[in-house]
């Protein structure tokens, strides 16, 4: 007997189609629609990477949803972020083996570079990490709490301004992913 994977993700139609409608409708218009029954006919898209009229329209799709989002995390959060900045984006349930910390930990060592080099050469990034612990893991709990003290210090630290911000993505769930 074969094991079958079986995952409770959702369908990258769904993704595309519902979340991401801009980029949906510049996909239709260089392929057709048949691509949202038949995921295989995305191959078609190949062609179109050396076509200047569907790269800008994938960076205006991949722009405009960044500032909707920046708009959105300022609104929830009360954090300004830079929508041209890298987002740079952790979601799953924290565990210690997941790597949450450690992303915390490479958060602290850009913090440090840019405190030791304020005039330096730094790519603006925003580091958003998401998820939810079960209510007894304690070092969940733990890596949560740092992550928000980190992202406290980061975000309030005029020499960092905009080339570093830290966001946890309180109460994570589907709805929110969708707008991520």
């Amino acid at each position: 007997e074969k094991f079958q994977n079986k995952t409770n993700g959702i369908t990258p139609r769904r993704w595309l189609l519902l979340c991401n409608p801009a980029l949906s409708d510049a996909i239709a218009e260089r392929i057709g629609e048949e691509w949202t029954v038949h995921l295989d006919q995305l191959t078609k898209l190949k062609p179109l990477t050396k076509d200047a009229s569907f790269i800008r329209a994938f960076i205006q799709a991949k722009q405009e949803n960044k500032m909707r989002l920046a708009k959105q995390l300022e609104h929830d959060y009360k954090v300004k972020i830079n929508p041209s900045s890298m987002f740079d984006i952790q979601v799953k349930r924290i565990h210690e083996y997941k790597r949450q910390l450690l992303n915390c930990l490479h958060i602290i060592t850009m913090y440090n570079r840019i405190k030791a080099n304020p005039n330096g050469t730094f790519v603006p990034r925003t580091v958003m990490i998401g998820g939810k612990a079960a209510p007894g893991y304690h070092a969940a709990k733990q890596i949560i709490r740092l992550i928000c003290s980190v992202a406290n210090v980061v975000n309030n630290d005029p020499i960092v301004g905009d080339k570093l911000k830290v966001i946890f993505l309180e109460n994570y769930r589907v709805t929110m992913a969708e707008q991520i």
